[in-house]
């Protein structure tokens, strides 16, 4: 129950016009506007009594479509209000509560109900529609119901129901693929064999094993070897990927360590994250998201698991920056190896940072480097040690800047012939 002026703008007139009638009485000496001060009075206070004494059993259920919304997309709420109550009720007013990150309006009338002693509760569903502008996860509700007595003077809120979740999670750009073909930069593609006992398509003989398909086997070899047979496969594994988040605090604005959504720059990061995961899934990667000390942002996404990248993103509803990790450390991860595409996204890029950052790609078969603030000439002293760098500034198209690190090798043939 929230506290609130118990009276309507009708009932606080009327309780105003008997305090009124009662001082002209005492003035004038005059019966009658006594009378009709204490008439006053009398409606006011029965008004109060009537609509506290009626019981009414409210019950509230909340469910959104999607339960799961991108930055900039839309979500309807419904809200399922169920009533049980002795007497017709009158008409009143609603609103949702709907913290900041969402906007619409989520307010509206209340419609009157019938008598429930015959047919049980009285429900209605409310409905509204709301625009999601910040990223993290909010709770919508309770629901303030307010409640008016049948002559409209007195009026009641009350707060019904418990808060649900609503995840807002980054935008997924849809961004065209970073080779012609899965594994074509990557150089990942290693020849292996199936374990024995699989019953697939084979290349190579070898002993039956139990849990072999017999339609798998080889006669020609069980005949010369007078044992049974069966082919065994070579098979390419999954092509590798690594992107790299940035969530070193000193890179970002001081309010992307506070909560999700609140810095612009570590927004576009965000969503670019998630973007190039998406695309690298889409063909055929196995995606690895680390931070720039190597942590783990999630589990390995699965290439072509387009449901993995689906809770991927829904994990990353609530990350933010944190830690104080240098860019330098990244050097320092594959000393000795060389690894498939890789995505480094970061804040504040100093041309400090690029010279620290020098000796990564010469670890990777396509090391892109993103950023969303540039500082002096740092985008062209990247490319100049190796990097497919560019800047994705808010405000700029993702998927402009993603074709021209994912196509810089087409571009730079096509200017030079």
């Amino acid at each position: 129950m929230r506290r609130a002026w118990p009276l309507t703008a009708r009932g606080t007139g009327t309780g105003v016009l008997a305090l009124a009638c009662f001082i002209a009485a005492a003035q004038l000496g005059s019966v009658q506007l006594l009378a009709f001060g204490v008439f006053l009075t009398a409606l006011v206070v029965v008004s109060l009594i009537a609509l506290h004494i009626t019981r009414r059993d409210v019950s509230l259920t909340r469910s959104s479509s999607p339960t799961a919304v991108p930055v900039g997309d839309g979500v309807r709420v419904t809200v399922h209000v169920g009533v049980r109550t002795a007497l017709p009720t009158t008409p009143g007013t609603w609103e949702d509560r709907v913290p900041d990150g969402l906007e619409g309006r989520t307010d509206g009338r209340f419609p009157a109900l019938g008598s429930g002693l015959r047919g049980g509760d009285r429900a209605v569903d409310l409905v509204y529609d709301l625009h999601a502008t910040r990223r993290g996860v909010h709770w919508l509700g309770p629901l303030d119901l307010t409640i008016r007595d049948p002559f409209g003077i007195a009026r009641r809120v009350a707060e019904v129901g418990d808060t649900t979740r609503l995840i807002v999670t980054p935008q997924c750009i849809e961004l065209p693929p970073l080779t012609a073909f899965a594994g074509a930069t990557g150089g990942m593609l290693q020849a292996t064999t199936t374990r024995l006992g699989q019953g697939t398509d084979n290349l190579i003989a070898r002993p039956y094993q139990p849990g072999d398909s017999m339609r798998r086997i080889h006669w020609r070899a069980t005949a010369h070897r007078d044992m049974l047979m069966v082919r065994e496969e070579e098979q390419e594994s999954t092509p590798e990927a690594t992107v790299v988040l940035d969530r070193g605090k000193a890179r970002w604005g001081a309010d992307a360590a506070d909560r999700p959504g609140a810095d612009e720059d570590f927004e576009a990061a965000v969503d670019a994250c998630v973007s190039a995961v998406n695309a690298l899934v889409r063909d055929g990667y196995a995606v690895q998201v680390i931070d720039v000390d190597g942590t783990p942002l999630s589990e390995v996404v699965p290439g072509g698991e387009q449901s993995a990248v689906a809770v991927l993103v829904a994990r990353f509803a609530t990350v933010t920056a944190q830690g104080s990790t240098h860019l330098a450390t990244l050097a320092h991860l594959w000393s000795g190896s060389t690894i498939g595409p890789l995505v480094v996204i970061t804040g504040a890029l100093s041309t400090d940072d690029v010279d620290a950052l020098a000796p990564v790609p010469a670890h990777s078969v396509h090391p892109v480097l993103l950023t969303t603030d540039a500082l002096s000439d740092a985008v062209e002293r990247a490319a100049a040690t190796g990097w497919y760098a560019t800047s994705i500034a808010p405000g700029t198209s993702l998927r402009d800047a993603w074709l021209r690190v994912a196509h810089a090798d087409v571009v730079a043939a096509e200017v030079s012939s």
